[in-house]
């Protein structure tokens, strides 16, 4: 389901989907949220011609609309999925749209009656016993959500108001003949397309790139070539094991380590007695022991030394010899290091010429000082020349190649003879899977437009890293014989695509006479 919907989202489609899905949510979502009363507590998610949306609804229906998705992709959003589905925009665009419809319902004198209202709410399952509404099921559930049966029915009213008047402006779509006659043929027709395809790979050849060309790249692409930071470090570990024969631990210690990590005295039959497991647990006491006199020695030898940064004689006091490594960044750390992510952590942390320490790992508590730090930086042009060449020859051969596909485009149009390839025969695809060339859901769409008045295809098209320029070959009209059988199906398989359009073209028209504020931190991520 995920990969269906990411492949098709941006068809229409799809979003006349996702509005049933989301529109059909309405009439249950203050069971879920409630709405509370509707008291204005001075922040505001966005004002629509001066009426408020507070930022407490624009949550409610950010969280509610989250739910709705996944529900649909049968799993939890990450920030990621988000922001590429654009579900906060969803919901705060929602609610402008139904504050502009409400606006105009009064315009157009459409309401609701206060029947209507009951018939709805009777009609929920929430609110029935025995398949029959019951008033005080209805009460108790309001209560229990802490919403009161006036805000429920006034919230009820405007989301009923604002289907209904969608409704409405549904009723001036249309369906001409003429539409259905070409659904018709985009259905059965058959069409053949002539072709031409560039790719960077073949165009890169004809790239020309001047040294201004590679400043100009550098500059605005500095991060891409940044060197990252690098740093040397002077260290000594001190090994906890030293201590253990100077250290004992008594019968009582033991047993109380026993009980403070009990889990990891498990056995086949569950946790082993203290009696079993006694040697084992003084071990682990001793070791546990030993290594906060390690680490104790260690924090002692840095504090005594750290004005002075001197690792050598903090290393003399503790009985270690100092080691040190060459530079090395943090992701291809020095050999000695490889597995000690917290040494180097706290040596990115520390300013060059610092002490610092403790760090407890798995050899022992380490003590660093940094030796050297490199900051990260832009090579100059002349060390990273070749980088810097293979990226703008890239860059430029994607651009030739979408320049070669218009160009050939317009010698198309003008109907000039070029070596063209063909797709063969095929006919209208709802995957948008086009012989020969590829997948593409706008080119499948554009070319069933084509004809033999105005052959050549608009703009050009990029499938993969390709850009194609198409033309209509040839196109095998079906026989018609059977249209008006189809009339009546085809129509109604029209009339919801036509209804969305239109709604979508009556609120881009209000909005585009309204007056909008949006909260500027709703939209800062």
């Amino acid at each position: 389901m995920l990969g269906i919907m990411r492949k098709y989202k941006q068809s229409v489609l799809i979003k006349i989907v996702f509005c049933v899905i989301v529109f059909s949510f309405i009439g249950t979502i203050f069971l879920v949220w409630g709405r509370g009363d509707k008291t204005d507590s001075g922040d505001f998610a966005a004002k629509v011609n001066g009426t408020k949306i507070s930022f407490d609804e624009y949550q409610k229906n950010y969280y509610r609309m989250k739910g709705i998705y996944e529900q649909i992709y049968g799993r939890s959003m990450t920030p990621e999925m988000e922001k590429q589905l654009g579900i906060k925009k969803t919901a705060l665009d929602s609610l402008i749209d139904n504050a502009l419809i409400l606006k105009e319902a009064k315009r157009l004198g459409i309401d609701v009656n206060r029947d209507e209202i009951s018939a709805e709410i009777a009609k929920m399952p929430a609110f029935q016993k025995d398949g029959v509404f019951n008033f005080d099921q209805y009460t108790q559930m309001l209560k229990a959500n802490r919403i009161t049966p006036q805000n429920f029915e006034e919230s009820m009213e405007e989301d009923m108001l604002v289907k209904k008047t969608r409704e409405k402006i549904k009723e001036r779509a249309t369906v001409s003949d003429q539409d259905l006659l070409q659904a018709f043929k985009k259905q059965n027709d058959k069409i053949d397309l002539s072709f031409i395809a560039f790719s960077p790979a073949e165009v890169k050849g004809e790239v020309k790139v001047t040294d201004q060309d590679l400043n100009s790249y550098l500059q605005g692409h500095q991060e891409e070539f940044k060197t990252p930071e690098q740093l040397s470090i002077a260290y000594a570990v001190l090994d906890p094991a030293q201590f253990a024969a100077k250290l004992t631990v008594s019968d009582e210690e033991a047993q109380t380590y026993y009980q403070k990590n009990i889990d990891r005295y498990q056995g086949k039959g569950g946790i082993l007695p203290f009696a079993e497991v006694k040697e084992q647990a003084k071990a682990d006491a001793l070791k546990l022991k030993s290594t906060r006199e390690a680490y104790e020695k260690v924090a002692d030898a840095v504090n005594k030394n750290l004005k002075s940064s001197d690792i050598n004689a903090a290393a003399a006091s503790l009985g270690v010899k100092v080691l040190e490594t060459p530079l090395f960044t943090e992701k291809a750390p020095a050999t000695v290091l490889a597995g000690e992510a917290d040494v180097i952590k706290k040596a990115l942390f520390l300013k060059q010429g610092e002490l610092g320490g403790p760090v407890e790992t798995s050899k022992g508590i380490y003590l660093i000082k940094v030796k050297e730090k490199v900051p990260a930086a832009v090579p100059p042009l002349a060390q990273i020349k070749p980088q810097v060449s293979q990226k703008v020859i890239e860059e430029k051969a994607r651009e030739l190649a979408k320049k070669k596909a218009e160009e050939a485009l317009a010698q198309l149009t003008k109907g000039s003879a070029m070596k063209l390839q063909e797709t063969g025969s095929f006919g209208y695809a709802p995957t948008g899977a086009v012989p020969r060339i590829g997948t593409s859901a706008d080119l499948m769409e554009a070319a069933f437009t084509l004809t033999t008045a105005a052959p050549a295809a608009k703009t050009p098209f990029k499938i993969g890293n390709s850009w194609y320029a198409v033309k209509l070959k040839q196109r095998t009209e079906a026989n018609t014989a059977d249209f008006q059988k189809s009339k009546e199906q085809l129509k109604q398989a029209l009339l919801p695509k036509k209804q969305q359009e239109i709604v979508d073209n009556w609120l881009k028209e209000l909005k585009s006479k309204a007056k909008i504020v949006i909260n500027p931190a709703i939209t800062a991520d």
